[in-house]
């Protein structure tokens, strides 16, 4: 896992190449509204770019992870499949509707199921490099999502030269970010992990929770202000010393919503003395994007070491998926 997380720069660019390499087409771009399916280190690209697009858009964008879609979906709705493997059982159920709804599917994946869907019923199909954990390939899907929009017509953003930008800070900075990822890590230790950010940035959290749950093998959770602060705030009333509280934020916050956090930080502070700091470095939004997936994946596996736990194994979800397929 360390080597593929090495990797993540060279990943993004060989991602660039693959999307200006796809062969991606639409007769029609009378979109009506954009639904992304995708579950795990699979969807998690999807929550992100949904987040991106947010303000940038004129369509509604919304994220499946599930079984099944909304009744909305129809031959005007651009359907973008995401799985690693191909044989995502949620999505593969989900894509088979939007075909029979005669959606404009798009599937990204590195084969499986649903590049035979695609290959059968000649949908668009970005072919990412296959053999790894699907959560370690993160940089492949994402940027293909980034390009689908734009190759729809949807997304005037120049993404490409902010990807690259973020490329070349983490090489710039991988040792730093070696070294703070190690820092935090043994802060976090033995400890009960909330991640707190802002709305916006949701998408980046629930990847850093989710790379602590499958790499680390803990238990987290996280959230996010506004939202909170009418309600999780509250449960701050008593001595928690048992759990840490990372706080992930960056320099461009709306006003209102830094004096949240600044508050809700004071709060936190009368019942723990476990409280980090993460900054989003980076001078556009992808810079502090991947910066931030970077580190907390160094994060989580630095901590997986501190817990002597194999960052790689995930056997009680392959023991899931055995017992999923039994009659």
């Amino acid at each position: 896992m360390k080597k593929l997380i090495e990797n993540f720069p060279t990943q993004l660019e060989e991602a660039l190449t693959i999307s200006k390499k796809s062969k991606l087409s639409f007769e029609d771009t009378n979109f009506n509204q954009v639904l992304l399916s995708g579950l795990g280190g699979s969807g998690i690209g999807a929550s992100i770019v949904q987040e991106y697009v947010y303000d940038k858009i004129n369509l509604p964008v919304t994220v499946n992870k599930t079984y099944f879609i909304p009744k909305s979906v129809d031959s005007h709705t651009l359907f973008i499949a995401c799985s690693y493997s191909g044989n995502t059982e949620e999505t593969i159920l989900a894509t088979k509707e939007a075909i029979k709804r005669k959606a404009k599917v798009v599937c990204v994946t590195s084969g499986g199921e649903l590049e035979q869907m695609a290959i059968k019923h000649k949908l668009n199909l970005i072919v990412i490099p296959s053999g790894m954990p699907p959560r370690a390939c993160l940089g492949y899907s994402l940027v293909q999502l980034l390009f689908i929009f734009k190759k729809a017509g949807m997304l005037k953003s120049k993404y490409e030269t902010e990807v690259s930008s973020a490329i070349e800070l983490l090489k710039l900075e991988r040792k730093k970010i070696q070294n703070q990822a190690m820092k935090l890590a043994k802060g976090l230790h033995g400890k009960h992990i909330a991640i707190y950010g802002v709305a916006g940035n949701e998408g980046l959290l629930v990847r850093f929770r989710q790379q602590v749950n499958e790499n680390s093998k803990a238990l987290c959770w996280h959230n996010v202000v506004p939202e909170m602060t009418h309600n999780e705030i509250v449960g701050w009333r008593a001595p928690h010393q048992d759990v840490a509280v990372v706080f992930c934020t960056e320099e461009n916050t709306f006003e209102r919503n830094t004096r949240r956090m600044g508050i809700l930080k004071k709060v936190v502070k009368n019942y723990t003395t476990s409280l980090f700091d993460i900054v989003m470095k980076g001078n556009s939004h992808w810079e502090r994007a991947f910066y931030f997936v970077h580190l907390t994946d160094w994060v989580s596996v630095y901590l997986a070491d501190l817990y002597n736990q194999d960052a790689t194994e995930v056997k009680v979800i392959d023991h899931l998926k055995s017992q999923m397929t039994k009659n």
